[in-house]
């Protein structure tokens, strides 16, 4: 559906965007991840003609953005991370607005309209002013507004930004059931909803992709995927040299704690757990314990990782 080829953008001696490669089959739903200012916006706006491109190429759908832009932009909702809309327009009067802007007739108008107001769960809000409207629900507007002409690919930025946890949980859902007929590329700074909605990711940073993959491949993949949480009482640098000594640690942190207990962070090589290790290390010594306990990487992880200053 999306084929991106050493797709750059430059502002003055600024470049944005640094040829980047990526695609997005169709049936995906495919998150874009990453920090303020790595380029996320500028390419979405490219893929949707809002900007043009300095170099490469990318097309929708076998469209090219450059040479075929209306062709492929018909086959695009695009939902902003500020969502532009008429306050003094109610709902389903602007929906109409929106779908005749886009070309569909009476008939046609009629019936998306009405299919999206299902949809997106504005049966109760049709007739209300839009300037009425919650963050929630003019979040919602705008998602009717990027379906109401059927779009093949939906291209949603920060779709909850703003949004309360409840109303955040709802448009997940949204973005699942739209899922399942469009293909989705989702920008969000959100990655639990990450984790829980996208098929796979692409994480972007100071213009460049730096990852590809599913959430799980990535996590697996991660250098510091296995991290340890233990609390013990013995002289802190004993502790952590006799733990750093141990197969398969990479590192040790530790942080005083009061009665010379030490509060332990341990980092493990991928796949690795040397709780056991850990555990007959100190009972050898006899030295108190009363945490340990094993953290599980989470995209969050993957994406500090990846994205980090040094």
């Amino acid at each position: 559906m999306i084929e991106v080829q050493d797709l750059s953008k430059h502002y003055a001696r600024h470049e944005a965007v640094k040829g980047i490669s990526f695609s997005v089959a169709a049936g995906e739903i495919v998150g874009f991840l990453g920090p303020n200012g790595a380029g996320k916006t500028t390419t979405l706006r490219m893929l949707t003609g809002y900007l043009p491109p300095s170099s490469g190429r990318a097309t929708i759908g076998g469209c090219d953005i450059f040479h075929d832009s209306i062709a492929a932009r018909k086959k695009i909702g695009y939902m902003p991370e500020n969502v532009p809309l008429y306050d003094d327009m109610r709902v389903r009067e602007y929906l109409k607005f929106r779908a005749q802007l886009k070309g569909l007739d009476s008939r046609r108008t009629r019936e998306r309209v009405a299919e999206v107001i299902d949809t997106c769960g504005l049966g109760n809000v049709r007739r209300k002013m839009i300037r009425t409207l919650s963050k929630g629900y003019r979040q919602r507007v705008g998602l009717a507004d990027a379906l109401v002409h059927d779009p093949e690919l939906l291209i949603l930025d920060e779709p909850t930004n703003g949004l309360d946890p409840n109303q955040i949980r709802q448009i997940r859902e949204l973005i699942r059931t739209l899922g399942r007929s469009h293909t989705v590329l989702l920008s969000t700074h959100i990655l639990h909803e990450v984790e829980m909605t996208c098929n796979r990711v692409i994480i972007i940073d100071g213009g460049r992709i730096k990852a590809a993959d599913t959430p799980a491949n990535l996590i697996e993949q991660m250098r510091t995927a296995g991290r340890i949480h233990a609390e013990i009482q013995a002289n802190a640098e004993v502790l952590c040299g006799a733990i750093s000594r141990l197969e398969h640690v990479k590192k040790v942190t530790s942080n005083p704690l009061e009665n010379e207990w030490s509060e332990l962070t341990i980092w493990v090589d991928s796949g690795h757990d040397v709780r056991e290790q850990i555990y007959q290390l100190v009972s050898q010594h006899g030295w108190p314990l009363r945490a340990l306990q094993s953290h599980r990487a989470t995209l969050e992880d993957v994406f500090v990782e990846l994205t980090r200053l040094d």
